[in-house]
C-alpha cells in the first residue's frame, strides 16, 4: 500500500507528465504545472527539488509507458519476424499511442531539451539506444535460430529501421499529416521482407 505522498507523487508525475512533452521544458511555466495538478508551487516542490527533477521524472514517465509498449509488441509467441510485423503494427498508430502523452516523447523531448537541459536530452539518448537495442536482439535471435540473413550487423539494421521510423514521426508531426506515418511504415514492411533474406 503506496502512502499519501507517494500517490501524490505519482498523480504529479502522472499529470504533468504530458503537459512538459507537449510544451517542452523551457515552455512550460509553473503555472501550467499548478493549473494541471490544482496544487500550489509549494505543494510541487515538497515533492521535487526543482523544475529539473520534475521534468526528468515526467519524461520518465512517458518513456516507461513508451519502453512497456514495445516490450509487449517484441515480446509476442512467435518467430522474429512475427516479432518485427508487430512492433511496425504499433507503429501503424503510434500518434494514437502518444496522443495522451502529448506526442512522441523521444522527438519532443529529444529535440526541445538539446540546447537547454543536458539530464533530459541525455535521457531522450538513453530511450533510442535502449529501444535500437531491444529491436537487435529481436533481429539477432532470428538470425541464430536460422529464420533470415541480414545485410549488415543486428544492431546496425535496427539503428536504420528506428531512423526510418522517428524520421517517419517527426514529418507527421511537423506537418499535421499521419500519412507521413503510415506510407513509412507500410513500405518498412516490404521493405524487410526484401532485405530479410
Amino acid at each position: 500500500m503506496s502512502t499519501k505522498a507517494e500517490r501524490t507523487t505519482a498523480y504529479i508525475i502522472e499529470t504533468v507528465a504530458p503537459v512538459f512533452n507537449k510544451h517542452g521544458y523551457v515552455g512550460t511555466s509553473m503555472s501550467d504545472l499548478t493549473e494541471a495538478t490544482n496544487l500550489t508551487k509549494g505543494a510541487l516542490y515538497g515533492n521535487f527539488e526543482n523544475k529539473d527533477a520534475l521534468a526528468l521524472a515526467a519524461f520518465e514517465f512517458n518513456r516507461n509507458l513508451l519502453l512497456t509498449a514495445i516490450d509487449e509488441h517484441l515480446s509476442i509467441d512467435g518467430n522474429a519476424m512475427g516479432k518485427i510485423k508487430n512492433l511496425i503494427e504499433f507503429y501503424k498508430k503510434y500518434d494514437v499511442f502518444t496522443l495522451s502523452m502529448g506526442g512522441c516523447p523521444i522527438l519532443n523531448v529529444g529535440i526541445d531539451a538539446q540546447h537547454n537541459n543536458r539530464l533530459l536530452a541525455a535521457a531522450a539518448k538513453e530511450t533510442i539506444k535502449e529501444i535500437e537495442g531491444k529491436i537487435a536482439l529481436v533481429f539477432e535471435n532470428g538470425i541464430n535460430g536460422g529464420e533470415f540473413k541480414l545485410p549488415v550487423t543486428p544492431l546496425q539494421f535496427s539503428k536504420q529501421l528506428f531512423t526510418i521510423i522517428q524520421g517517419s514521426i517527426a514529418m507527421a508531426t511537423l506537418t499535421k499529416d499521419r500519412k507521413y506515418l503510415l506510407n513509412t511504415v507500410s513500405y518498412l514492411e516490404v521493405l524487410i521482407k526484401r532485405e530479410l533474406k
